[in-house]
């Protein structure tokens, strides 16, 4: 198997998946009573609450839960605090993954943040106009390089919550986060942003990181940082820039494509990515064909070139595409009942900020009555 490549571009699995442990890390845009991006001061003092490195930004994270049920009771209580400390002091969480217009995000300054800046460029611009959720799935003994394989097969399902197709208020693609962190943020970086091939074996896999590691090094060294403040700052795990990740800090595999999104959306993917993957416990995984399948015997994925041109529809298009649809519903995800923000807002070339302004305030409200409707949630 060549060593590693980038993008450019029916019944499901046993609905017990109680046996493998999960958590969800989600950020938020913060705004206040006029829908003006403001930083979030009085928000982080909750557990699993923490400052982004972006000035408008927050991110709620569980623990690792057994449950589906556990996840979502947890996750829907972080956030429930959080929108109620915002009522009391003017501020509010907005699940979109781009700001829809804002000419410039201002950044937290840091050591990591200005390394960054140094290797990426100018075009670290586009990552601070990013809000993201992170799926962790627990590693199961023996089988972690079948669960990575299977993530990277389900990437194209980051359709089902793509929430914003707008860049500095221009439309740019219904997935607009994956347009700008994949295609844009990284373009100058090969191998750094995007979707990498399938792997035979977590020995592939750490040889991938620590070549990664040395560019991150070798490219840093190119624009002055000294190698003593990059090996502080940066390990050839937290380097790395890829949607899936094998995690052996935390002991998972990491999906890191979807949007921000309502609660209810990133739950249900979540829920169904844990499923899945606790389906390979008892089954086996096979890479063939360019259709793909979750059956009772096993779980067929497609060559990855096909995953691309699914994952490309998914970014460009999303649910308009019939042949993402038709994936992802084999793969069990029953596409139809989804309904992603970004379709929703999508329609207007251009949005201006009193626009942009207007949309967060209503998905703040979303938010707010989703969370609602969830109660009663227990309350410290």
């Amino acid at each position: 198997m060549v060593d590693d490549s980038v993008d450019s571009g029916v019944p499901g699995p046993p609905p017990d998946s109680t046996t493998i442990r999960r958590s969800i890390e989600v950020e938020y845009w913060v705004v206040d009573e006029t829908g003006r991006l403001v930083e979030p001061d009085g928000l982080t003092d909750f557990p699993g609450v923490e400052r982004e490195f972006v000035e408008p930004l927050l991110e709620i994270k569980t623990t690792p839960c057994e449950t589906s049920e556990e996840l979502r009771t947890e996750l829907l209580e972080r956030i429930t605090r959080v929108v109620n400390r915002g009522k009391d002091i003017g501020k509010r969480l907005v699940p979109l993954a781009t700001p829809i217009h804002e000419p410039e995000i201002g950044e937290i300054p840091s050591d990591r943040t200005r390394i960054q800046n140094d290797v990426v460029g100018e075009n670290f611009e586009y990552v601070r106009h990013c809000a993201g959720t992170h799926i962790h799935v627990e590693q199961q003994p023996g089988r972690s390089i079948e669960q990575l394989n299977t993530l990277v097969a389900l990437d194209p399902a980051l359709a089902l919550v793509n929430s914003s197709p707008y860049y500095e208020g221009r439309s740019v693609a219904v997935g607009g986060r994956s347009w700008l962190y994949r295609w844009m943020a990284y373009a100058d970086l090969a191998h750094q942003g995007r979707l990498w091939r399938y792997v035979d074996s977590h020995d592939e896999w750490n040889r991938r990181i620590e070549r990664r590691y040395e560019e991150f090094v070798e490219a840093a060294r190119d624009h002055g940082v000294d190698r003593r403040d990059i090996v502080a700052n940066f390990d050839p795990e937290s380097a790395v820039w890829t949607p899936v990740q094998l995690r052996d800090e935390f002991n998972t595999v990491e999906w890191r494509s979807p949007d921000t999104a309502l609660p209810s959306q990133v739950l249900r993917v979540a829920d169904h990515i844990a499923t899945v993957t606790a389906h390979l416990t008892e089954t086996e995984l096979r890479i063939e064909g360019d259709r793909g399948e979750i059956r009772e015997d096993g779980i067929i994925v497609p060559e990855f070139d096909t995953v691309l041109e699914y994952l490309n529809e998914a970014i460009e298009v999303g649910l308009e595409s019939e042949a993402v649809c038709g994936y992802l519903d084999r793969m069990g995800f029953q596409p139809d009942t989804y309904d992603p923000i970004a379709h929703e807002i999508d329609g207007r070339e251009v949005v201006d900020r009193e626009g942009a302004r207007e949309i967060r305030l209503t998905y703040a409200q979303r938010l707010e009555e989703e969370v609602t409707r969830a109660a009663p949630v227990r309350r410290e």
